[in-house]
């Protein structure tokens, strides 16, 4: 059985990523969807061509993983597609935020990724792809986002890694690092703090994002960068002292 498997599919780029992914990939037969909110999930059952099966989970929690561990045991399925799409962030200067959500932020987007993709590995043949959603915010520290774009370029990093790994055994890694984008990702964010108006002036499209992160990851491309605006950046970021942007953007926000 061929299946796809998305974390933080209830929302966001997830769910954005369910959609797009059921109606591209007809040899996708099971779609397989993990959040912690399991309602969230059931409302995309009858909407995509594939079948669904939902995982209600906190995947930072090691014993509800076990879930996914089994029904990945006794279906021994063929994974064509993983997405790491689960995620979240806070907005504040390090120190002053909740302790439990600076160290929340690193387990759920490092140490939960690095677990999933751990167990769903061996299920994965030739010509299959894994996503991992990271963020332009990889590409420079970010004071006052700092722990996210820490987590962030881990993901970059670890991604490319993997992918160089990964190469002789046909499966291609692809990190998603766009910049803002316009989903419930910032109504979390901003609980604990404001999102500069820059960012706010320069959100992208959850479709399109998506759209270009599939496109680049057929085409084998280790990292996937939405809009001239994002690609400027990353050039920025590679030849500009990070001293300079970093006070840049203090300047701006």
């Amino acid at each position: 059985m061929k299946i796809a498997i998305i974390t933080g599919a209830s929302s966001g780029m997830g769910r954005e990523m369910a959609v797009q992914i059921g109606d591209r990939f007809s040899r996708i037969e099971e779609i397989w969807l993990i959040a912690r909110r399991k309602e969230r999930l059931e409302e995309l059952k009858g909407r995509l061509p594939a079948r669904i099966r939902c995982f209600g989970m906190d995947i930072t929690c090691e014993e509800q993983r076990k879930a996914l561990k089994k029904a990945l045991e006794q279906e021994k399925p063929d994974v064509k597609i993983l997405v790491n799409s689960a995620g979240f962030g806070k907005i504040g200067r390090i120190g002053e935020l909740d302790m439990e959500e600076e160290c929340g932020m690193v387990r759920l987007n490092c140490e939960a990724l690095c677990a999933v993709t751990h167990m769903v590995l061996p299920y994965m043949r030739k010509n299959s792809r894994i996503i991992q959603l990271a963020s332009s915010a990889a590409f420079l520290p970010q004071p006052k986002f700092g722990i996210y774009a820490a987590t962030k370029s881990f993901v970059l990093s670890y991604s490319r890694a993997l992918g160089a790994e990964l190469k002789k055994r046909g499966i291609c890694v692809t990190a998603v690092c766009p910049g803002p984008v316009d989903t419930e990702f910032f109504e979390i964010a901003e609980t604990t703090g404001r999102i500069p108006l820059y960012k706010k002036l320069t959100m992208a499209n959850p479709r399109k994002v998506v759209s270009k992160a599939l496109r680049d990851s057929g085409m084998g491309k280790t990292v996937s960068v939405y809009g001239a605006l994002m690609n400027g950046f990353c050039i920025l970021a590679k030849i500009v002292p990070h001293s300079l942007l970093i006070d840049m953007m203090g300047r701006l926000g």
